[in-house]
């Protein structure tokens, strides 16, 4: 958002400022957002590079224990420790993933304090289907009506209105200039 088309909408200096600052607020928030989720992003692709490893190194061992019992159940215990940690990874995933999701439509919907709305919803009635949260819409509308203070006020500025003058305020001859008021002084003398 451009401060010239504000001034094209004939708002005011002092409204532009407004504008611009809560602009900033929303666009700041959602750098954050995405710099979180680059971070996570980055993240995943760390954990899938250690588990392609461990399945590499796991398949190693197996076909050097081939004929060795103790081998080979200890081979079976690290593929089992590895499956419980690939489930533990993908949960874990699943909750960031809703986490993150949950942010942004809170911020969508122009929480003042995410963490103040986000404990008044019933989390467990939530779930993320693809990229939609289910249920929450609900909760939003509901909060927005009983809580109405958490959420900032989504009313479109109203330009301000040109004011004219009938120039009856000015003096004579003169524009409230020092200089000519006193050139005028000594030319009548």
């Amino acid at each position: 958002m451009k401060r010239e088309f504000l001034k094209e909408l004939g708002l005011s200096d002092e409204q532009i400022d407004k504008v611009m600052t809560e602009h900033g607020k929303s666009v700041n928030s959602m750098k954050d957002e995405l710099g979180k989720a680059k971070e996570f992003k980055q993240q995943v692709e760390e954990l899938q590079g250690q588990l392609k490893d461990r399945d590499k190194q796991l398949e190693e061992l197996s076909k050097k224990a081939q004929g060795n019992e103790e081998l080979t159940a200890e081979i079976n215990k690290l593929k089992e420790a590895n499956e419980k940690a690939v489930k533990e990874y993908e949960e874990k995933l699943k909750k960031q993933a809703f986490d993150f999701a949950l942010e942004r439509a809170l911020v969508n919907a122009k929480a003042k304090n995410t963490k103040a709305v986000k404990a008044l919803l019933e989390i467990e009635k939530i779930s993320l289907d693809g990229e939609n949260l289910i249920g929450l819409e609900e909760q939003l509308k509901a909060l927005k009506e009983k809580e109405s203070y958490l959420f900032a006020e989504e009313q479109p500025a109203e330009p301000q209105k040109p004011t004219f003058t009938t120039g009856q305020h000015q003096t004579q001859g003169h524009n409230n200039d020092p200089f000519a008021a006193k050139l005028a002084k000594y030319q009548q003398n």
